[in-house]
Formats: structure tokens, C-alpha cells, sequence
């Protein structure tokens, strides 16, 4: 099978799918979790990836988060499954005051949303300049 998936990669480009869990992202599921993850920001800055399983969209925006954690970069990742944990996704947007979009990124330090993105505009390198510029607040 890896022989398969080779030729088809060599000869049209397709990777396949990065798994944002197996590079170090976190999935969170419950809104009560949202007081510890919130904490810890107050340390160092950490995304949150609201993510909606059934988007094309959001399909491609895993896979560039995905690219920003493959490339070693800083900044622990937590995934929201946006259909699966609505309670959670929403307490997200309440209490960092940032309108729900699905695919989105929210950079959280010291408690506060200090960037977000969604859609297009989420990618590794505006995820690193991000980050960047959060660390030298």
C-alpha cells in the first residue's frame, strides 16, 4: 500500500493527511477544561483550532495547522471539534470575545485573544508571525 500511495503522490502531489494529535495538538471535548487551558496561557501563549469535521474548508485549514506543528514551531495547539463539542466552542468565543468562525485559529496569552484568523487567512507562516509577536509583548 505505501508503494501505491507513493506513485500516486509522486505523480499528482497528494500528501497525505497530517494528524494534528500525532504532532502534539491536544483535543479538547468539555467547556470545563476551558478554565485550565486559559491558565495556562497565562505562561506562555497556546491556539485554540476550532475545527468543523464535515468542511472542505476547514479540511484544508487542519492540514495547514498541521504544516505549522510538523515544522516544529512553538505553540501548543487545542483542537475543538466545533459539531462535536458546541458547548465548548461556544464558551470559547464567549469568554475570549471573539466572534465563532469554523475553520479558526485563536491565539490566547494571558488569558486574552491577543490574534485570531479563519478560513483562508490560517496557515503556518501566520501562525509562526503570530506567536512571534505574542512572545515579545
Amino acid at each position: 500500500m505505501n508503494s501505491m500511495f507513493g506513485w500516486i503522490r509522486e505523480k499528482i502531489g497528494f500528501e497525505a493527511p497530517k494528524d494534528l494529535i500525532a504532532l502534539g495538538a491536544v483535543e479538547l471535548t468539555e467547556p470545563g477544561a476551558l478554565d485550565q487551558v486559559l491558565a495556562e496561557s497565562e505562561q506562555k501563549p497556546i491556539f485554540f483550532f476550532k475545527h468543523s469535521t464535515r468542511c472542505p474548508i476547514s479540511s484544508a485549514a487542519y492540514q495547514r495547522v498541521a504544516d505549522y506543528l510538523a515544522e516544529g514551531n512553538a505553540g501548543k495547539v487545542y483542537l475543538v471539534k466545533v459539531i462535536e463539542a458546541r458547548p465548548l466552542s461556544n464558551a470559547i468565543a464567549e469568554r475570549l470575545n471573539v466572534k465563532h468562525e469554523s475553520p479558526q485559529v485563536i491565539l490566547v496569552h494571558r488569558g486574552k485573544a491577543v490574534w485570531h484568523a479563519s478560513h483562508g487567512d490560517i496557515d503556518a507562516p501566520a501562525l509562526r508571525t503570530a506567536y512571534e509577536q505574542a512572545t515579545t509583548r
